[in-house]
């Protein structure tokens, strides 16, 4: 019973100080890779009641592939300092009604975590639209560490990252620092 409850502790404070997490859900309802398993995504992510909180789906918000309710899903936590892997454990997907007493407290305390939405006080109204809901709760122990690399290839995706500085930008801002 003590280690359940240490298991649990770990599980929540590791879970809760972590603004990210990675998350592999069941397999994969649609399109052409229907039927294999989801791979590890990060999601960012808020606990609350005993369980983490995820919003996606919809315009301009995360995807949620793989995350069906009643299914399992392996949740990993990182350390926000070094960012290594802190602990793993599986979870219960739920997905949320809108409208319900249990989805107005998820998304109350979501809206305060959600950097640079683009429609400001209008969120609840797009989530409630647009999103799904989904709450990942602990069903147990804590996952062993794995053997071996974890190391996989990234996830396509459209996102880009800072591009080379044009070849002129150093002569430009070297024109300027001499005329001072």
């Amino acid at each position: 019973m003590t280690h359940e409850l240490l298991d649990r502790a770990l599980i929540e404070e590791a879970t809760k100080k972590s603004g990210l997490i990675w998350v592999r859900g069941g397999g994969l309802t649609s399109g052409p890779d229907a039927g294999r398993a989801a791979p590890d995504r990060p999601l960012w992510h808020v606990w609350h009641d005993g369980a983490a909180l995820l919003i996606g789906d919809g315009p301009g918000e995360q995807p949620l592939p793989g995350l069906t309710a009643g299914d399992e899903a392996v949740v990993t936590v990182r350390s926000k300092d070094k960012g290594g892997r802190l602990v793993s454990w599986s979870a219960r997907v739920t997905e949320l009604a809108a409208g319900t007493p249990e989805w107005e407290a998820a998304v109350g305390e979501l809206k305060g975590k959600r950097l640079n939405a683009p429609d400001g006080e209008a969120v609840l109204e797009r989530w409630a639209r647009e999103c799904r809901l989904v709450r990942l709760e602990p069903t147990g122990a804590t996952a062993a560490p794995p053997d071996g690399s974890l190391v996989r290839r990234p996830v396509p995706t459209a996102a880009t990252t800072r591009r080379d500085a044009p070849a002129a930008l150093p002569r430009l801002l070297l024109k300027r620092r001499k005329r001072r």
